[in-house]
């Protein structure tokens, strides 16, 4: 009997055993990404174990084993750490090689900006679990070699050690003397100056070619203050001024200007412009102009003229309307008083004449031909008297002007035996038509 009842116990512990194995939780079920592993590889039913993250992770896990099976507790799942801002460095960029934001893993790479270079020796950093590794880069402007000059050069700048974008100007110490070079070089960004340093040499200027024009005399060199004599062809002219050699070359440049003439009476009393839209014309050029109604050309009386483009860059005559206007009529026999003010074309005035003159009309009107009525004033004359008893000694007309007088003779038929002869004289007068008085 004791043997069976020593296997029956060794099953019932074994069953036991195997029992209690499928109550516990195992390590390797504990699937979350980015976690410390456990301390245990299992743990028993009713166990809670803390799961932590990865170096460089935040968060954690708290599991409880319940009959085999894990059951979270708490939970804040394992992500990167955020890193600050990496820094920016002067003169300097940074970007991206590894990541897009700035958390545990990210790399940035700088460079330097045109004209600066890298002085640090690791130019990338890296967010780590502890923040930014490596210090910020530096990055340093590119340096140019010292400039040295001789005793007859200046040279104005930093000459000692030039920086990127450093300028230097050079003077020469004669005023006889200009640059053979260049006046200024700067410090590029590969560390090189632009251009050599120059030397100084003698003023002198060469003929240039000129457009349109030609050198007078011309000589292979000039010499400081020496000028320039040049002309220019049919249709140009000078620029004004006198080019001089100097340190800078010729003090004005020799050009060839073309003669033109600006048309500048395109609105003002025009009707007619042939042609038209034109106002820049050529020497030799010609516009013609007509004016409108109340306008005549300046300074004539007609309303139609062409006029040319002359070689100086002048018009032969001034092309422009201006009002018609009249004149005073001194020489009509008027009051030049009431002729004042507005007498433009169709300007009407009131009028009255000298003593001895008739008006032609109530007023005179402004015409393109001057005053109207043509004449304004006329002189007052007599017709041929009529006296009785009397005779008209001498030629007889059918009147007579003003202060004309006649001779009277007594008619033969009323002659008395008794009284003595009867003579006088008739005359015009500005008043009265006849008088008479007896000699």
């Amino acid at each position: 009997m004791r043997v069976p009842v020593k296997l029956f116990g060794f099953v019932f512990w074994l069953f036991s055993l195997n029992c209690a194995q499928c109550q516990e939780c195992l390590q390797e079920d504990i699937t979350y990404e980015n976690k410390e592993p456990v301390a245990k590889a299992s743990y028993n039913d009713g166990e809670t174990v803390k799961v932590n993250c990865m170096a460089g992770y935040t968060g954690m896990y708290r599991l409880t084993c319940e009959k085999g099976t894990w059951k979270t507790v708490a939970e804040r799942p394992c992500a990167k750490k955020k890193c600050s801002h990496p820094g920016d460095t002067e003169n300097g960029d940074f970007k991206f090689t590894e990541g897009s934001e700035f958390v545990f893993g990210a790399t940035v790479l700088y460079t330097c900006k045109k004209g600066f270079e890298m002085a640090s020796r690791i130019n990338q950093r890296t967010c780590r679990a502890e923040g930014w590794d490596n210090t910020l880069p530096v990055c340093e402007a590119v340096k140019c070699p010292a400039i040295h000059t001789n005793g007859g050069l200046t040279a104005s700048g930093n000459t000692d050690e030039g920086s990127y974008g450093d300028v230097i100007h050079f003077e020469c110490v004669s005023t006889d003397k200009k640059i053979d070079g260049s006046s200024g070089i700067h410090c590029t960004e590969t560390g090189e100056w632009s251009d050599s340093v120059p030397t100084c040499k003698e003023i002198t200027c060469t003929a240039p070619d000129i457009l349109d024009g030609y050198v007078v005399e011309k000589r292979q060199e000039y010499q400081k203050d020496a000028i320039l004599k040049y002309g220019c062809f049919k249709g140009f002219k000078l620029k004004e001024g006198i080019p001089r050699c100097s340190k800078f070359g010729w003090t004005l440049k020799p050009e060839c200007d073309e003669v033109t003439c600006e048309f500048k009476s395109t609105t003002f009393g025009v009707k007619k412009i042939t042609p038209e839209g034109k106002t820049i014309f050529r020497a030799g050029e010609r516009v013609e102009i007509t004016c409108a109604e109340k306008y005549w050309i300046f300074f004539t009386k007609v309303t139609t003229k062409s006029f040319k483009c002359q070689d100086n860059g002048k018009w032969d005559y001034e092309p422009a309307c201006q009002d018609i206007r009249c004149e005073v009529p001194h020489d009509q026999h008027v009051s030049s008083s009431y002729f004042s003010g507005d007498m433009k074309f169709g300007a009407k005035k009131y009028y009255s004449c000298m003593s001895g003159y008739d008006k032609m009309a109530a007023e005179a009107t402004c015409t393109r031909d001057g005053w109207t009525p043509k004449p304004l004033c006329v002189v007052k004359m007599c017709a041929a008297p009529n006296i009785a008893n009397a005779k008209i000694v001498g030629e007889q007309r059918p009147k007579y002007n003003i202060n004309s007088s006649l001779g009277l003779n007594q008619s033969s038929l009323y002659k008395s035996p008794v009284l003595p002869s009867l003579n006088g004289q008739a005359y015009c007068s500005a008043l009265k038509s006849v008088g008479y008085h007896q000699t």
